[in-house]
């Protein structure tokens, strides 16, 4: 599957090496005022070699819009977004044809599809997740119009775990997160975050993290039972994002070693509205949004590629051999991936705003 959501509906393409990736909106309300410059905004903070923390790999990640935008204002139709490559190096690739990557979808791709872009891990890249960002940068302009705002940051790096949290809209938290290049809330801790990465990259390896996203104003409606509920498609977006290892929401997998009265949230009266003392569920119960923020946590594991020598096996003699990867690699995926999965939750969000009801197919 390539697509997801029910009415808004986005759908990746391209290969990591290929002529270009992009993404097709389907669904989108007319009368929506949106620009390139909106769009490539997000990608912006998605692309490659913007930081000694990222990929070499330069790519300027220009979006040219082919559909769907009239005058400055979405028609209805498809929005359909294209972005081409312009830096990518194949030669390093042709080895892993018959000497599958450790911790890469090589054999799984191959033993599913016989044929398969070998090149930059074609479809399986994350190169992919530029479409993802294409069209959560429309859905996340959609919602501005009714107040919703998802806004992630990360919260962990190796061992580096950050005490900061958002919930509630603090002025200038997107600046403050901008403002270094691992997009973390605490600045002190985001210099040894940093830090972190360059030593693993001076070692030729790699480390994870977990990115954090709140979810501020979303209306106590959203999600449909039973396999429609809104925790379970954020979940399954999250963990469609390459390298993602585990979601959790609110209290996440603590809430397994407490007991009820710590982990029930229970309800009060605020500005003469029901609302719930604590957020331990992350703002949804029984996978229906509450009007509390939502909160969710996705983990990311080292990046696959380290330059460190590694066994695998050759394919073309069954035996075992060793490999070591070159090329250009992120030594952490996290600082990219935090305006990836803003994109998830947005589509998500957004679709779902337009299942219950909230949106209406014209703007106007």
């Amino acid at each position: 599957m390539n697509t997801i959501g029910r009415y808004f509906r986005v759908t990746t393409w391209g290969e990591s090496h290929g002529p270009a990736v992009g993404a097709v909106v389907d669904g989108c309300p007319s009368n929506l005022e949106i620009s390139a410059d909106d769009i490539q905004m997000q990608l912006n903070r998605r692309r490659p070699g913007q930081s000694s923390v990222t990929t070499a790999r330069a790519e300027e990640d220009m979006v040219e819009v082919l559909s769907g935008v009239f005058d400055g204002k979405t028609l209805g139709t498809p929005i359909s977004m294209m972005v081409r490559n312009r830096d990518a190096d194949s030669s390093k690739y042709r080895e892993f044809v018959k000497k599958p990557r450790p911790g890469h979808a090589d054999l799984t791709w191959r033993a599913k599809f016989g044929h398969f872009d070998f090149r930059g891990g074609g479809r399986a890249s994350a190169r992919e997740t530029v479409g993802r960002v294409c069209g959560g940068a429309v859905a996340k302009k959609l919602l501005e119009k009714f107040g919703i705002e998802c806004i992630a940051y990360t919260k962990q790096v190796g061992n580096i775990v950050s005490n900061e949290s958002l919930d509630h809209m603090m002025k200038g938290v997107g600046d403050l997160i901008e403002s270094n290049p691992v997009r973390a809330l605490d600045i002190e801790l985001a210099r040894q975050m940093e830090e972190e990465i360059h030593k693993a990259k001076a070692e030729g390896d790699s480390v994870g993290g977990v990115v954090e996203l709140v979810g501020l104003n979303l209306p106590a409606c959203l999600g449909e039972p039973v396999f429609g509920k809104i925790s379970s498609d954020l979940a399954a977006a999250m963990a469609s994002i390459p390298a993602v290892k585990g979601v959790e929401f609110g209290l996440g997998f603590k809430a397994a070693s407490k007991w009820g009265s710590q982990v029930n949230d229970t309800f009060i009266l605020s500005n003469g509205k029901v609302a719930t003392e604590t957020n331990n569920c992350g703002g949804m119960l029984g996978g229906i949004t509450d009007g509390m923020p939502l909160v969710l946590r996705v983990a990311f594991k080292p990046t696959a590629s380290i330059s460190k020598k590694q066994k695998t096996v050759d394919l073309a003699s069954m035996k075992e051999a060793n490999l070591v990867i070159a090329g250009r690699h992120d030594p952490c995926v996290v600082p990219r991936a935090v305006p990836v999965v803003e994109a998830m939750a947005n589509i998500v969000i957004a679709d779902h705003m337009i299942v219950s009801g909230k949106i209406p197919r014209n703007l106007g």
